[in-house]
């Protein structure tokens, strides 16, 4: 849309460089391009505003293929206006003066041009295209003569449109049918998905079961070591015990002749001091055999007194006195 602006009852416009303008005074041509910029007076002047960028057009319309199955084609071309001054006499293009609005729709009738005989040359090709084929191979066939189609289309050459580009972005069944259609596919990803599952399922229980294995053949060489343990175990308790009946056999030995030799020791101490003893008896009773009466009862007395108890005061009763001087002046036993 042109920017317009009003000074003192001119007017003056200012363009896009991609808006093609046309300025028309008293039926002459004045100003005439894209990007322009002038005054004008709004009560003389015709002005025309051609858009020659390039510009998006989406469609979608709805299709028969030839086992009467209806389908949905979405599309987008792509168009610019490659001769303004053509489009501007073919189409209505003016602009207001005061407001730079089209005055009309140009930009739709474009539209609907192209959307129309894009539908007639889609329809041509699906019209002899079963849904099958369609679905496969119908969106290169479609955008090929859709293109073919509206590059040779003559309205659109007077009109001096040119199509860039076609682009058919889905042709779609109806939702039943659709979903008809997927369900073969649906189950056989559902085959695939449910094989490999079994697949994992089956690749699971072998590794669980040589995991099991495993397990299993460590505790057997686990047994079999804790049987060797066990066994060497024995082996050196009996050994020890071996060793320690042979080391006590060995001390009690030790500990019998150490006693034979020890009872031997004091059986000869014993048999040494008896005969001493005997000796000094028998030297005892030599000695005094010699001896008189006297003396012995004097020894004897001697010896008693020696192992008598202690007697701190002896009183002599003049009857133990007269006795004992009695036995002492015996005949024979009189002194000289």
């Amino acid at each position: 849309m042109a920017d317009i602006t009003r000074r003192f009852g001119w007017r003056h416009l200012r363009s896009a460089p991609t808006a093609h303008v046309r300025h028309h005074r008293r039926g002459q041509l004045v100003h005439d391009g894209p990007g322009l910029s002038f005054w004008f007076r709004a009560l003389s002047a015709a002005l025309c505003e051609v858009p020659v960028d390039d510009r998006e057009l989406a469609m979608a319309f709805h299709a028969r293929t030839s086992d009467f199955q209806d389908v949905t084609v979405q599309a987008t071309v792509t168009y610019r206006i490659s001769d303004p001054a053509t489009a501007a006499a073919r189409l209505d293009f003016s602009v207001d003066p005061d407001t730079g609005i089209w005055r009309s729709a140009p930009l739709e009738q474009i539209s609907t041009l192209l959307t129309e005989t894009a539908q007639q040359h889609a329809l041509d090709v699906l019209a002899r295209t079963p849904l099958a084929s369609a679905l496969v191979d119908g969106v290169a066939s479609v955008r090929e003569r859709i293109g073919q189609g509206l590059g040779a289309e003559p309205r659109l050459q007077a009109t001096g449109i040119a199509v860039v580009a076609v682009r058919v972005v889905a042709l779609r069944p109806e939702p039943e049918v659709e979903r008809a259609l997927r369900t073969p596919a649906r189950e056989q990803i559902q085959q695939e998905a449910d094989r490999a599952t079994y697949e994992r399922r089956a690749v699971a229980v072998e590794r669980e079961r040589a995991i099991a294995e495993n397990e299993l053949a460590s505790r057997i060489e686990l047994a079999r070591r804790e049987e060797q343990l066990v066994e060497q175990r024995g082996t050196n308790a009996r050994r020890e015990a071996e060793e320690n009946a042979a080391a006590d056999a060995v001390r009690a030995q030790a500990e019998a002749a150490r006693t034979v030799r020890l009872a031997t020791a004091e059986a000869e101490a014993a048999r040494e001091v008896g005969e001493a003893r005997a000796r000094a008896q028998a030297a005892w009773l030599r000695v005094h055999a010699d001896v008189d009466a006297a003396t012995l009862h004097a020894l004897t007395a001697t010896r008693l007194a020696e192992n008598l108890p202690r007697i701190d005061s002896l009183t002599v009763s003049p009857d133990v006195l007269t006795g004992l001087l009695a036995k002492l002046c015996r005949p024979g036993g009189e002194q000289a």
